[in-house]
């Protein structure tokens, strides 16, 4: 009887393991350049009437994609400001502690956007718009280019490239050519 339960052990967890290892294409360089663009048209529509818009990058992922999304919107809307903020979370404390590489009283009174390249449960979002609780905002929005709607806080994305219906073992990575060697791909493993 031991041995049939090791034997069914090992087979079940080698399923798993191969599971782990396969990777599915999501998104491919012209996908992700596509869903980009159309985030960045969103976000014009939701903030037609704004001259100063505030683009939020989470680091270091969101950042860079909030880089992209910056010059998409530079170059659509000649006439809007758009201000950049990087800000960098420390996830893994039980306290808030997100910094920011500009004051963040330079979002004051002004419509910002809160960017990362995944959702997931909401904790990241979460913490980087907490570090924006005490400035008076005139309206706050969250872009993401994969939302995986594994949510465990209040936190939805307003703008998103892709929706995934994933179980919670699989992995979605998000890779850039600004950070990573690879060419522009978003992978489900």
């Amino acid at each position: 009887m031991l041995q049939i339960i090791r034997t069914f052990y090992l087979i079940s967890h080698s399923k798993f393991d191969n599971m782990s290892t396969k990777k599915t294409l999501i998104l491919n360089k012209e996908q992700i350049h596509q869903k980009s663009r159309r985030i960045a048209y969103q976000i014009l529509e939701d903030n037609f009437e704004e001259k100063n818009i505030v683009l939020v990058g989470i680091a270091d992922r969101g950042y860079v994609f909030a880089q992209r999304l910056q010059k998409i919107l530079q170059e659509l809307a000649k006439d809007k400001e758009i201000e950049l903020i990087k800000v960098s979370i420390q996830k893994n404390k039980r306290n808030l502690e997100a910094e920011t590489d500009l004051p963040v009283e330079i979002a004051k009174n002004k419509a910002i956007i809160v960017i990362d390249d995944v959702l997931n449960s909401g904790r990241t979002l979460a913490y980087a718009l907490g570090a924006f609780m005490d400035v008076p905002l005139k309206k706050m929005r969250t872009a993401v280019l994969v939302d995986r709607s594994h949510h465990l806080f209040p936190i939805f994305s307003d703008f998103y490239g892709i929706k995934l219906s994933t179980i919670l073992k699989e992995h979605v990575e998000v890779c850039l050519e600004e950070l990573d060697k690879d060419e522009d791909a978003a992978w489900l493993r």
